[in-house]
């Protein structure tokens, strides 16, 4: 695979992304990716999946199922991402308007120590559209992050992967809570259900 791309912030993606989010649910991947959402701030409707590699993409699918009107937005890494590759299909058959998956990918298995990742070879884009998700899409610009920030604060366009291609610059870490429960806990209340 020759192509060049113009790597990005992945700080600076996630901070536009996220800037007018308004009510969106936000699920975040293993590592960085919960950290890069956490650094634009905390929020009752954050849902930090710690430790559930190839989780994602499908706990996203399935709030956003269970909230239609609700945006839904899945930040995760291209590692993680190819994990559960499995849930492209997934996502294409159910089909939610409401749904987009971000995958920032530095081409690395960041949290195993750097190695490189399949990424590197295989096209998550290319592959999320052969799964039959229509809006796929390769970035590696910020005026196309700033096209997704809009797209993905909607509910009526259908599901979208937006694959940004980001540098392999290790950021600080930001830590929201790992306390699973108070996760659930806080998301459920901000959208009006019982804690139970």
């Amino acid at each position: 695979m020759s192509q060049a791309f113009n790597r990005l912030d992945r700080r600076a993606v996630v901070a536009r992304l996220l800037a007018e989010r308004g009510e969106a649910i936000v699920v975040t991947g293993l590592g960085s990716p919960t950290y890069d959402v956490a650094a634009c701030g905390d929020n009752d409707r954050n849902v930090y999946l710690w430790g559930a590699m190839g989780g994602c993409a499908v706990m996203a699918l399935g709030i956003a199922l269970a909230r239609p009107d609700t945006p839904v937005i899945a930040v995760t890494g291209d590692g993680e991402m190819l994990m559960g590759v499995g849930s492209f299909a997934t996502i294409a058959m159910q089909q939610p308007k409401n749904l987009t998956v971000v995958v920032l990918d530095n081409g690395l298995y960041g949290e195993t120590g750097g190695q490189a990742s399949h990424a590197v070879v295989a096209d998550l884009a290319g592959i999320a559209k052969a799964s039959g998700i229509e809006d796929s899409r390769l970035i590696d610009g910020m005026d196309e992050v700033n096209r997704l920030a809009v797209r993905a604060t909607s509910t009526a366009n259908g599901p979208c992967v937006a694959v940004v291609k980001i540098d392999q610059t290790e950021r600080e870490r930001v830590l929201p809570t790992r306390d699973g429960h108070a996760i659930r806990a806080r998301a459920r209340q901000s959208l009006g259900l019982s804690i139970d």
